[in-house]
């Protein structure tokens, strides 16, 4: 199957990462389902899809609810036919030092960064194994390869998502896992923060940073690969960031 009949879901594909891949995929052809809790934005984002040609659905979607994501998953193959590929990219970053021990945002993105993921595995890996064929792509980070100040809850998650990608690789032949690790991106990850230091010491991080749709081409990349071919991992990053 090429990548222009595959079934692909998007999580958090209202903004940044997850709409330009929603809109490179179906202008690509391959058929779309994107979720996110902003539904106003996903109806934008399907609607102008549609005008171009594009094939897409969308749902309401919250990735730390298990049951929702089944939902997600069931709405897709009822649409479709069948689930080819899952993109795992819904995130939240909202830094601060642990001594700031802003505790509720820390479980706030252990809930979405890592059950998350772990909720759209759950989801779509039984049916993915029915066909004999799936994909699973999660969107880690940089921060999953180095830690940084302010940042030790996110970098875990992060962390946590490539020994989730990597471990699924490793049990099943069937489904293939990639892991997509960007460097700073424009998105709107930055607007969780809401420690002072951190929104200040974000803001020269971010002086250099590559457009979305750079993150969404290395992850249409991996998705046209051949079944037999599984780009277990994509790190990508500013040339001009030492990070």
């Amino acid at each position: 199957m090429n990548q222009n009949e595959k079934v692909v879901l998007v999580t958090g594909a209202s903004s940044g990462i997850g709409e330009a891949t929603s809109r490179l995929l179906a202008a690509r052809g391959a058929r779309v389902v994107l979720g996110a809790r902003r539904t106003d934005r996903l109806a934008a984002i399907t609607s102008e899809i549609h005008a171009s040609g594009g094939q897409a659905e969308q749902r309401a979607l919250d990735v730390t609810s298990l049951e929702d994501m089944r939902a997600f998953v069931a709405f897709a193959r009822e649409r479709f036919g069948r689930v080819d590929v899952i993109v795992n990219n819904a995130g939240l970053m909202p830094l601060s030092p642990l001594s700031a021990l802003k505790v509720d945002e820390w479980n706030r993105m252990i809930d979405v960064n890592i059950r998350g993921v772990l909720h759209g595995i759950a989801a779509a890996l039984p049916l993915m194994e029915a066909q004999g064929s799936g994909h699973v792509v999660n969107v880690s980070s940089i921060g999953g390869h180095t830690a940084f100040p302010a940042a030790a809850v996110y970098c875990a998650t992060k962390y946590a998502v490539v020994a989730i990608t990597e471990s699924l690789r490793q049990e099943t032949t069937t489904v293939r896992a990639t892991t997509i690790s960007p460097g700073v991106t424009e998105s709107e990850l930055a607007g969780t923060i809401t420690h002072d230091g951190s929104i200040a010491a974000m803001r020269d991080f971010r002086r250099v940073a590559i457009p979305a749709s750079a993150v969404a081409e290395a992850i249409a990349w991996a998705i046209a690969q051949p079944d037999s071919v599984d780009v277990s991992e994509i790190v990508i990053r500013p040339t001009a960031s030492p990070y």
